[in-house]
């Protein structure tokens, strides 16, 4: 008959992670990511002091304006789509062109939001800071294209459902 196994003391890790705690004794750890590992890119010391300046190396990083620029010019199209929709489909009850002209509104400003934000966002992808690296030009390039094309159709629309209307 095998005796009942001991019980695990309070602590103890896997055995994966390295040599198994023993009675007494502190906990194996896990070991460190591996990213941790990665040296500094320079290390400066102050002088008259035990301290030192360190520069880690900072992986580049989406730059938020971009985002923020297609998804106000995506926006900005689907919301002139609503414009040609209400426009055309209004225009023979008459109220096709104010309700148009209500949604133009909003199509425009996410449309110039988007031109706006582009722009801002490849000036600051363009421009070198030395913390920080932003990513990203093809992003803001989409949304100030975005942006503008919703302007466009915005204005095609709104043209448009006027015309029917005075023409109705």
């Amino acid at each position: 008959m095998r005796p009942a196994p001991m019980p695990q003391p309070v602590g103890a890790v896997p055995a994966q992670w390295g040599r198994p705690a023993q009675w007494g004794q502190p906990a194996a750890v896990p070991p460190p990511p591996r990213e941790a590992w990665l040296a500094p890119q320079k290390v400066e010391a102050i002088p008259g002091t035990q301290f030192a300046v360190v520069h880690l190396n900072v992986p580049p990083t989406t730059s938020g304006l971009a985002i923020g620029s297609l998804v106000a010019g995506i926006a900005s199209i689907l919301v002139s789509l609503v414009v040609v929709c209400f426009g055309v489909a209004g225009a023979s009850a008459g109220w096709g062109a104010w309700v148009a002209g209500a949604f133009a509104m909003i199509a425009g400003l996410a449309g110039a939001a988007a031109v706006v934000l582009g722009l801002f966002a490849l000036r600051q992808i363009r421009q070198a800071a030395a913390a920080i690296r932003f990513t990203g030009r093809g992003v803001a390039i989409s949304g100030l294209v975005c942006g503008a094309v919703g302007l466009g159709l915005t204005l095609l629309g709104l043209g448009t459902s006027l015309l029917i209307q005075v023409s109705a």
